[in-house]
C-alpha cells in the first residue's frame, strides 16, 4: 500500500532518495508512481512520469 509520498532528486541515469517514502506524483496524470516502478523522469524540469505516454505528452508540450 502506498503510504508516504517521497522526494527525489533525479539524476541522468538514477534518483536520489531526498525523503524516503513509498511513492511519487506523476507530474502529467497525477497518478501515484510506487518508487520501484519508477522508470520515466526529466532531469532537467525534475519530474517523474509514470510510463513512456505521459513523457512522450511532456515532450510534445514543451
Amino acid at each position: 500500500m502506498l503510504k508516504k509520498l517521497a522526494k527525489l532528486k533525479y539524476l541522468p541515469n538514477n534518483f536520489e532518495v531526498i525523503q524516503s517514502g513509498d511513492y511519487v506524483i506523476c507530474a502529467i496524470s497525477g497518478k501515484k508512481i510506487p518508487i520501484e516502478k519508477l522508470n520515466y523522469w526529466n532531469v532537467e524540469l525534475q519530474e517523474p512520469y509514470f510510463s513512456y505516454k505521459e513523457a512522450s505528452i511532456k515532450r510534445e508540450n514543451k
